[in-house]
């Protein structure tokens, strides 16, 4: 039975289609969602005849059922499916990349064994997202999916994970750098599968792994660094083996997390401006993207390197879009997420961690992660805090109102609410599928961001709303 529109709403969102197996996402809906996207993307030769897609899949159960169905969707039109197999989403967008075909990965990501999801690429790796496809698919699939006519297609198997190693590393090249022992928790997801073809030929590295089997229960802890808890495995190894750094990778590798020397946290800001610098030295003068809840230190470093930062909202399609309008050479996300332009704008985690290994590796013997990154760490931040609320225009009002007349302060509304002083700012954004309101705030030291956090948690929650700090 095909879900309705509305309940489509719940599964294909604004970025990728999501939900639990098998009640929201099976292989009846995979099947229609292969036949809605061959249609919409134009998988089609330059003749106009039929043409291929590829697609892949991270380590979850219920992934070969849901690519065989997706096969059949898209076979059935008359187009032709590459099938690669076992991939990061990073390494699914280096297919549609090299091979200049739209793509499907197959992934929940970081969410629980319990879901899977469908990320959805054109050729090039142009993401598929709400207001770019993904709303038409949901129409589709709703409806009934017209014959193509044309001769049923073919699948083919093709390994790409060598080439895709070796392309990283033409983009970031890893030989001549000093001796770094550096353990990897691939939380039992794709990282387990990329980090040994990319990392283990660098021989300078002594890798210590951690969870590299694939297994989609995620036995040992969830799949999502961007939660402190599922860090602290990662955290200790560091300690004990004396490593120079730890990196954590999401379920599908599509996302980087780094812990320093010491076993403490870095802060996906630190990170973008570290790679904002070295892409600066390749590309002087050039955009860089941030979104509007990194470290304002971000735009800093940008601007003193000689580059344009550029300020988007948060997303990966917003990002990827303003890139290819700007011509920027790279954008970072405080979700993790960072983007390349010669990765054809695309985020890749394992590209993220290849910087910060060939950063600390090229730097003077001594030099810790910690020390490397301490000029990019300037202000104090309080992290997402979410808020449940009734009604989450009007808690966005209260917080505008009890700054309104204030000379010192700007206030702009790109993404929800954001409002900055002379050396600080708070965003206020509504979440798209909850009521719930986000909240992140800056400021140049703890106490002023405490005092700034509470002062405005304190107007959301004035309606005495369920819930509290994320």
């Amino acid at each position: 039975m095909v879900p309705s529109v509305r309940d489509l709403t719940q599964i294909i969102k604004a970025y990728d289609v999501r939900g639990l197996y098998p009640e929201q996402l099976d292989a009846e809906l995979a099947e229609r969602v292969g036949a809605a996207f061959v249609q919409v993307v134009g998988a089609r030769t330059a003749d106009g005849g039929p043409g291929a897609v590829v697609v892949a899949r991270d380590m979850r159960p219920s992934g070969p059922e849901l690519v065989a169905a997706f096969c059949r969707g898209a076979t059935a039109q008359g187009v032709d499916v590459v099938d690669i197999g076992l991939a990061s989403t990073d390494q699914l967008y280096f297919a549609a990349g090299r091979l200049d075909l739209p793509g499907a990965m197959f992934t929940a990501s970081h969410n629980p064994a319990r879901y899977n999801g469908i990320k959805l690429c054109r050729a090039g790796a142009v993401p598929v997202g709400q207001d770019s496809g993904l709303a038409t698919i949901r129409d589709l699939v709703a409806g009934p999916i017209p014959a193509s006519g044309d001769p049923v297609g073919t699948v083919t198997h093709r390994d790409l994970l060598g080439a895709y190693a070796a392309f990283l590393h033409e983009l970031v090249p890893l030989d001549g750098i000093r001796p770094l022992t550096v353990v990897v928790d691939a939380g039992n997801g794709m990282g387990g599968h990329t980090a040994p073809a990319v990392l283990d030929p660098v021989a300078a590295l002594t890798v210590v792994p951690l969870y590299f089997e694939l297994d989609g229960t995620f036995p040992n802890h969830e799949a999502n660094p961007i939660e402190p808890e599922n860090l602290r495995d990662l955290q200790a190894a560091v300690r004990e083996h004396g490593a120079d750094l730890g990196l954590a990778f999401d379920g599908d590798a599509d996302r980087c997390f780094l812990v320093d020397e010491r076993g403490e946290l870095v802060s996906p800001s630190d990170l973008t401006g570290l790679i904002a610098a070295r892409e600066l030295a390749k590309h002087p003068g050039a955009s860089i993207i941030h979104n509007l809840i990194t470290s304002r230190a971000v735009a800093e470093v940008i601007t003193e390197h000689g580059g344009q930062p550029v300020r988007t909202r948060v997303g990966h399609s917003f990002i990827k879009a303003v890139m290819a309008q700007t011509g920027a050479v790279f954008g970072g996300e405080h979700s993790g997420h960072f983007y390349f332009a010669d990765f054809w704008r695309a985020d890749s985690g394992m590209l993220a961690a290849m910087h910060t290994i060939a950063a600390l590796g090229s730097a003077p013997a001594g030099t810790t992660l910690s020390g490397l990154l301490a000029p990019y760490q300037r202000y104090v931040a309080s992290g997402e805090i979410n808020s449940e609320v009734r009604d989450q225009r009007e808690a966005t009002e209260r917080v505008r109102s009890a700054f309104a007349g204030d000379p010192d302060v700007t206030v702009d509304e790109l993404d929800g609410l954001t409002i900055t002083g002379p050396d600080w700012w708070v965003n206020v954004r509504p979440s798209n599928t909850e009521p719930l309101l986000r909240l992140n705030a800056e400021a140049p030291d703890e106490a002023a961001m405490v005092a700034l956090r509470d002062r405005v948690l304190g107007i959301i929650r004035d309606e005495a709303p369920v819930g509290g700090a994320a």
